[in-house]
Order: structure tokens, then C-alpha cells, then sequence
């Protein structure tokens, strides 16, 4: 296998770190801005208002406006603590601080995993039938974002030849 050059494997590590940071920053914000529009999404899919009704799976269905909205506004609080995560593992990659970097950009992109693949994929698609819905299905993109958090963790977990920054042992 040939070896990936130590600066380009980190600045790949560094620069996906921060586009995930990006993007999940802007997702936050943008749920926080337009809160009532994506808020209705939440609403729908926990719902199952727009399925195929199916006797078998409507006893899922969660009509409670304050449980929907609870949901909403945990997703949120998840979305935007795991930008602030992915954002200071950026912080870490560019001082250097590979070791930290690289543990923050793991604890981020497993916050998203989590959120988008047990979260939407899982819960949303399957749990509520979101796939179902010809409105509001949101399966395309939560896979999309949980493919890229995957490969920005197999990216910042790629060997660099490059002894971990760890803690001291005591004695």
C-alpha cells in the first residue's frame, strides 16, 4: 500500500473537519432562523400524517404538538453541540494538536451518526414509516450527511506516521 504523505493526509483531515462544521453549523442555524418551517417536518414525520396510514403502524404516530416540539428542539440542542464539537476539532487540526483532533473529530462525527443515522434513518424512516411520505422524507439527506460523516472518521483515523499525542503515564 503506498504511503499518503503525513501534511496531505492531515490537511485532508483538517479541511473535512471544517466543511462537517460547516455544514452542520449552517443545518443548526438554519433550523433556529426558520424554526417553523422545519419544525413542521418534525411534526409531520412524528406524526405519520402523510403515510400510508397502515392500521398495523399509526399506534406510533406522536400527535402531542409538545412532544413534537421536544423532538424538535433536541434535535436542534444535538445539531448545533455537535457543531461546536467539530468546530473546536477544526481549532485542534490547525494547531497542530493531532492527537485532540482527531479524538473531537471522532466524538463529532459519531454525534451525527447517531442523530442522522439512528436518529432519521432508523427512527424517522423506519420507526415512523418516513419513507412513506411523499412530502416530508427526509431519508436522501440524512444518508448523505451520515456517508460524509463516515468518511471524514475513516479520513481523520487514516494512519499519518505520526506518534498520538497522549497523556503521560504515572509512576
Amino acid at each position: 500500500m503506498t504511503n499518503i504523505p503525513r501534511s496531505t493526509l492531515l490537511l485532508a483531515s483538517t479541511v473535512l473537519t471544517a466543511v462537517l462544521a460547516l455544514y452542520i453549523a449552517l443545518v443548526a442555524l438554519g433550523n433556529i432562523t426558520d424554526f417553523d418551517n422545519n419544525q413542521q417536518y418534525v411534526r409531520h414525520v412524528l406524526a405519520m400524517d402523510t403515510t400510508f396510514k397502515d392500521d398495523d403502524l399509526m399506534w406510533r404516530a406522536i400527535t402531542s404538538k409538545g412532544l413534537q416540539d421536544t423532538a424538535y428542539v433536541a434535535i436542534i440542542v444535538w445539531e448545533t453541540a455537535a457543531a461546536l464539537v467539530l468546530i473546536w476539532a477544526t481549532w485542534l487540526w490547525i494547531r497542530r494538536q493531532h492527537g485532540p483532533a482527531r479524538r473531537f473529530t471522532t466524538y463529532g462525527t459519531l454525534m451525527l451518526m447517531l442523530l442522522f443515522g439512528a436518529g432519521f434513518l432508523a427512527i424517522g424512516g423506519e420507526w415512523f414509516a418516513m419513507w412513506q411520505s411523499e412530502d416530508w422524507n427526509g431519508l436522501e439527506a440524512a444518508t448523505r450527511v451520515l456517508l460524509f460523516s463516515g468518511v471524514v472518521l475513516i479520513v481523520a483515523h487514516l494512519p499519518s506516521g505520526e506518534a498520538e499525542t497522549t497523556r503521560p503515564q504515572r509512576q
